[in-house]
């Protein structure tokens, strides 16, 4: 049986082309897996050469950067990794496309080139936040600012598949993100949607605050694209701002030294968790094709993780399954 070939986005992410390269030859090594580098041919085949590694590449010589207007950089920027990583995928000369580039550029392309799944609305991009007893899908974290409640609704059908064929969540409950539990809380949208998706057949546990993102509450947590957003990255704020009054703390006083240096792994580990890239990505749902967006200062384990949960997400079907629970 042919290896599942996952195009990635050699030239995408701060790190890039050294820790893409790196996590591509890891993957490949350590996984059932062919990856396919895609940007400069010169310069991915010179990172290539200083692992004495050779991967297949697809030339692509266009970089979109982060500062470029996604829709207009997609649709100009022909030649680009992004743009050429994606149409693989449409081609079918690829299963999935990953890239820690620039996120609305990916977005762009995939929905211009793959199209939207036949009866969604918008796509939407899911963020695994993983904590050591508990996991949970929030989604949208980015794409869409604003929404429909009918959107959320899918939303939380797209996330609940994600769930279950990724992570093996039977019925994965779902929470609507509000400012309280009761059923009257919340903007017109969310009053709106908490109507909906008490009627949608989802298992669907009523409304959820902020403070249930670390509690096993729920396992697909929704809201729209600006809100999701805010909440994302004020975790990732928060986390690192811990870390650093604990790091700053410890060496101001000399004899706790060695056991900041002895714990210096926990303290990394603590800023990593609600930081997607270390999780895999996040997952672009309801476009026709895989697409993984891993974080832009992702390494080569992030990629890595990337590119095995592009492969997962073909193996159980997701796209097909997201077509059939819409459709």
């Amino acid at each position: 049986m042919p290896k599942i070939k996952i195009a990635l986005d050699a030239m995408g992410g701060e790190n890039a082309p050294q820790e893409v390269v790196r996590g591509a030859i890891a993957a490949a090594r350590e996984q059932d897996v062919e990856v396919v580098l895609v940007g400069q041919r010169k310069v991915i085949e010179a990172e290539l050469a200083k692992h004495g590694c050779k991967l297949p590449i697809v030339d692509a010589s266009e970089v979109i950067g982060s500062g470029e207007i996604p829709t207009e950089a997609a649709r100009h920027k022909k030649d680009s990794s992004i743009v050429v990583g994606i149409n693989l995928v449409k081609q079918g000369e690829a299963s999935a496309f990953v890239s820690a580039g620039s996120t609305g550029a990916v977005m762009a392309a995939a929905t211009l080139i793959l199209k939207r799944i036949k009866g969604i609305e918008r796509p939407a991009l899911g963020s695994l936040i993983v904590f050591p007893w508990h996991s949970l899908m929030l989604l949208d974290v980015g794409a869409n600012p604003d929404c429909k409640p009918t959107q959320l609704v899918q939303f939380a059908q797209m996330g609940s598949v994600y769930m279950e064929k990724i992570f093996g969540v039977k019925q994965p409950k779902v929470g609507l993100l509000s400012n309280g539990e009761e059923d009257m809380k919340g903007n017109l949208l969310v009053r709106e949607t908490h109507k909906l998706l008490k009627d949608s057949g989802l298992n669907f546990v009523g409304n959820v605050e902020g403070n249930d993102i670390p509690r096993n509450t729920v396992d697909v947590m929704v809201t729209d694209g600006f809100t999701g957003n805010v909440v994302l990255k004020t975790g990732e704020g928060i986390g690192e701002m811990v870390v650093q009054s604990l790091r700053d703390a410890i060496m101001q006083k000399p004899h706790l030294k060695l056991l900041g240096f002895l714990l210096k792994r926990t303290l990394r580990g603590a800023i990593q968790v609600l930081d997607y890239a270390e999780h895999g990505g996040a997952p672009l749902l309801g476009v026709n094709g895989t697409v993984i967006i891993a974080h832009g200062r992702c390494d080569a384990k992030a990629i890595k993780s990337a590119i095995f949960i592009a492969k997962r997400a073909v193996d159980q079907g997701v796209v097909e399954a997201i077509r059939t629970g819409i459709n």
